[in-house]
């Protein structure tokens, strides 16, 4: 009696091999494309800076490259599960397979079996250089293409409140009293939220208590003028620690260090709803990946000369952008707190899982 699910080794193999292929190929041809649109939008802002050039137009492609694998790195699985699924249909090796004595999740297996080593395969690229290219990459861009202080601790769009009051950051380099902060600005605010200064400063650093605008220009909203003054302290409720927790990016985190910030933030009793879903979405991330065989798995069956295959390839391919958009919508409603963190992150993957099995138990076992 054969209790295995997978079919022989060499049919395995031969699926295996024909998906991968197809995998790369689609993945290499999305990113080349969104590449070059995405550089024909920020070639200028990138040229801008004096004695900017190709080099760094090649730094922000090899910066940005990262990001486009790991985002469109499951939507490529989705392509090549229809292409390939589609190319077995066409040439009758589904029906030869099932012919065999082959059940649908026996064809199935051995590209479920590659979309999981492809999404081990992505988590770790996720987290060796995804991370890291997001951090570099939002710093340069802070600093609008051009030098950025070499500094290990730097972070950038920090965003920090001070009661009803708020400070903004470009750029934020160093730890502890060291900090220092570019391009900032300070909204001061009414009763009822209502803006009423805005005071823009070339940097700031901390003076024990409060931090120190340097070269200040002050905006009165109900006058509409503009004035320059004199240095001026602005938030001295805000100390070095609290803003070493406010200024933390997630995308530019390890999945270990943002399991301790998650933690540190929990001591001091702050708000972790979006880490939270950020810490579980990239573990749920890159397990999409397992999903698309299944979800694009329709395309496979049905005989190709009954005309109903483009069909077919249609409904897969809107099963699995419909994940994307599921996905996406709950990870936001979780990061604004609307869904718990847990839920958020793999209630999409675990209800396009039961769409794919019943879509396919149901039509072809």
């Amino acid at each position: 009696m054969q209790l295995d699910f997978f079919p022989s080794r060499s049919l395995t193999i031969y699926l295996a091999k024909m998906f991968v292929v197809r995998i790369f190929a689609v993945l290499i041809m999305l990113v080349l494309v969104l590449m070059a649109l995405d550089l024909l939008s920020a070639t200028g802002k990138i040229l801008t800076p004096e004695g900017n050039g190709q080099g760094e137009i090649l730094r922000y492609a090899g910066l940005r490259i990262p990001q486009l694998i790991s985002r469109f790195l499951p939507y490529s699985v989705l392509l090549a599960t229809l292409i390939t699924l589609v190319t077995l249909n066409q040439n009758s090796e589904v029906v030869a397979m099932k012919a065999a004595g082959l059940s649908a999740h026996q064809v199935l297996a051995p590209l479920l079996l590659t979309a999981g080593i492809v999404a081990v395969l992505s988590f770790a690229f996720n987290e060796r250089v995804v991370t890291r290219a997001n951090s570099a990459l939002k710093a340069w861009e802070a600093a609008e293409y051009g030098p950025i202080p070499e500094d290990t601790g730097i972070r950038s769009n920090v965003y920090l409140t001070d009661g009803s009051n708020i400070l903004t950051a470009a750029i934020l380099t160093g730890r502890g009293e060291e900090i220092q902060l570019s391009n900032v600005t300070w909204y001061e605010r009414g009763p009822g939220g209502i803006i009423r200064e805005q005071i823009k400063a070339t940097s700031a650093r901390y003076a024990a208590p409060g931090w120190t605008l340097e070269s200040p220009v002050r905006f009165d909203v109900g006058s509409a003028e503009t004035q320059e003054i004199d240095a001026l302290v602005v938030g001295e409720a805000l100390t070095p620690e609290q803003i070493d927790l406010q200024s933390v990016d997630p995308d530019g985190l390890s999945f270990w260090e943002l399991s301790e910030t998650i933690d540190a933030f929990d001591a001091a009793g702050r708000r972790t709803s979006e880490m939270r879903a950020s810490w579980w979405h990239r573990i749920s991330g890159p397990l999409s990946a397992m999903l698309m065989p299944l979800l694009g798995s329709i395309a496979a069956f049905g005989l190709a000369r009954s005309g109903q295959l483009f069909v077919r390839a249609i409904i897969g391919m809107a099963l699995g952008f419909a994940y994307f958009v599921v996905d996406n919508a709950a990870l936001a409603m979780g990061s604004f707190g609307g869904y718990p963190p847990f839920l958020a992150a793999w209630a999409p993957f675990f209800l396009f899982m039961l769409v794919g099995e019943t879509v396919l138990i149901r039509t072809e076992e």
